[in-house]
């Protein structure tokens, strides 16, 4: 069986990417998108018809707050910062998300169901 190069994302998991990328510094779309692509080393990719709704979706939610500025180009574009809220939610999500991949992997390491 082919291990897959690209990965569909489970859904909710983008969000939290997001956050995670932006509070290291304040980042524009376009970048936010290149810096999931370039940590994950290609594996992910994300496409700007799910980047900027889920953008949008966490400015919403006050999760992020967004200026307008300048990029290394010279263009125009929304530089996304996470707020404090976003910062608690980054928190909760990041625990949340590791004790359901410590599940998954005590599962996938003891698939005939025995307690250890």
């Amino acid at each position: 069986m082919a291990i897959p190069s690209k990965f569909d994302l489970p859904q909710g998991t983008l969000d939290l990417l997001i956050l995670r990328v932006v509070s290291l510094a304040p980042l524009h779309g376009y970048a936010i998108a290149q810096r999931i692509q370039q940590i994950s080393r290609d594996a992910l990719q994300v496409q700007q018809g799910s980047l900027y709704p889920a953008l949008h979706r966490l400015e919403n939610r006050d999760f992020l707050t967004a200026e307008w500025g300048q990029t290394e180009t010279g263009r125009e574009a929304k530089f996304y910062r996470l707020t404090a809220r976003g910062r608690a939610q980054l928190k909760a999500e990041t625990e949340s998300w590791a004790r359901l991949t410590e599940v998954v992997d005590m599962i996938l390491r003891n698939p005939q169901g025995e307690t250890a």
